[in-house]
């Protein structure tokens, strides 16, 4: 478990984008992941609201993180949806993922997106998606 955890630590930090974006891999186990992003100006769209594209950045990049790890192994995302609950306000979002179900070829995930505001969290998102190895 900690050589998967490892790798994934490599491949989180190896992304000039999650590098720009200023996100931070903050929880993770055999098949589950959690993300965390400052909520700054370069991630808001002009009603001060953080921006869709960059709340779906996180889902995807969580679920990838999860499915990798359920996969033991770098892995892609094939395919996910997102649904927008309500506008993403606060200091920081935090993506929750987990593998729902994993084989050799694919993991099912899940992830739930929240804005944090003090020790208040709201449900901002949810989004499912396909995760299958790289290689």
């Amino acid at each position: 478990m900690q050589d998967i955890q490892a790798l994934a630590r490599q491949i989180f930090s190896n992304q000039p984008f999650t590098r720009h974006m200023g996100a931070q891999l903050t929880a993770m186990g055999s098949d589950h992941a959690e993300i965390t992003l400052p909520i700054a100006d370069h991630v808001k769209q002009q009603h001060g609201f953080v921006h869709g594209g960059a709340i779906s950045y996180l889902a995807d990049n969580a679920m990838t993180f999860a499915g990798g790890l359920a996969l033991n192994g770098d892995a892609l995302t094939a395919e996910f949806k997102i649904n927008y609950l309500r506008p993403a306000v606060g200091t920081h979002l935090v993506a929750r993922a987990k593998a729902r179900s994993a084989s050799k070829r694919q993991a099912v995930c899940q992830c739930e997106i929240y804005a944090v505001d003090g020790s208040e969290e709201k449900l901002c998102a949810l989004a499912q998606g396909m995760v299958v190895p790289s290689n």
